[in-house]
């Protein structure tokens, strides 16, 4: 389970980032950062954790409780699809965790980044790897994130009801691949993605 001691160990005013959708056929990209103002109470860390392990229900209690704690501060980004083609995935997911770390609202004295590749940022970065499962400022990133974007892929589902995307995110499910047989490529779908592109290009070559 995550826990404060990273925070702790450095003071003052440290946020935690992570990004969701880094993987998916279509889409943004969404970050978050979120700092603790103050050490977070027991019964919210015991709701917090990596975002992949958590149930939806669970996830949920943990998002709710994260925006209705005032000791808890969030900043949301993304990063759109048209940003991705333009400057490829890593460079939007650098992208979308600038823009959540500007929505903060305060410049922290430290980020507490999941992964191993540093975004540039305008304060002193700590990279963790597997930090959703160390650092509970993390952790509540990644939970921030991950319902934020849910959310979003199921409102463009009910404009595009064919791939699923309320169920798998934009992921390359099998429900997901069907769909793109049958009604084709959307404007939410990453054209510089394997299997988006190879589709297009056979589309182009039997026309």
């Amino acid at each position: 389970m995550p826990d404060y001691a990273l925070e702790a160990a450095h003071g003052g005013l440290v946020v935690g980032i992570d990004e969701v959708g880094r993987g998916p056929l279509a889409g943004p990209v969404v970050a978050s950062a979120v700092a603790f103002t103050a050490p977070p109470s027991e019964t919210l860390s015991a709701l917090l954790d990596d975002s992949k392990k958590l149930t939806a229900r669970r996830r949920m209690l943990a998002y709710e409780a994260l925006m209705a704690d005032e000791q808890v501060l969030i900043g949301i980004g993304a990063a759109s699809v048209l940003e991705i083609e333009q400057i490829n995935i890593a460079q939007a997911c650098y992208l979308a965790m600038r823009r959540a770390l500007s929505r903060l609202g305060r410049v922290p004295d430290l980020a507490l980044v999941d992964g191993k590749h540093a975004p540039k940022l305008p304060c002193p970065i700590k990279m963790v790897i597997g930090g959703d499962g160390i650092s509970l400022s993390i952790a509540a990133a990644s939970i921030i994130a991950k319902v934020t974007r849910d959310r979003l892929m199921a409102r463009l589902a009910m404009r595009h009801d064919a791939y699923g995307w309320e169920r798998n995110a934009g992921y390359g499910t099998a429900a997901h691949m069907q769909g793109l047989k049958l009604r084709g490529v959307t404007p939410h779908h990453r054209r510089g993605f394997a299997p988006i592109r190879n589709m297009i290009e056979a589309e182009a070559h039997a026309a």
